[in-house]
């Protein structure tokens, strides 16, 4: 549920920044605007890189996951990760009946 709300959090920053492209804001606000999105961009492609090199030798990630976390950044990580978290569990149940 939370990780829902950052990301609809998410969705109406990236459209503060884009909108603060189209239509500028008044002069001290613009440039940390942009000074913020270019902060966003750094980061939230930094942190999709880092993601690929840390996955084991064979495995990627497609490049709607990698579309993902580069816009939701934290919040589709932190889901990525409840996922996985419920796959193991679910495989450990598995194994545990057999």
């Amino acid at each position: 549920m939370l990780i829902n709300v950052g990301r609809l959090l998410m969705i109406c920053v990236w459209g503060f920044m884009l909108f603060n492209l189209i239509h500028p804001f008044p002069k001290p606000l613009k440039y940390f605007m942009d000074v913020a999105m270019v902060f966003m961009i750094f980061m939230h492609a930094l942190q999709t890189i880092f993601l690929k090199a840390t996955l084991p030798k064979g495995e990627t990630i497609s490049k709607l996951v990698q579309l993902r976390i580069f816009f939701f950044g934290v919040f589709e990580m932190l889901a990525m990760q409840k996922k996985t978290k419920a796959a193991i569990e679910k495989a450990k149940k598995q194994q545990s009946d057999q």
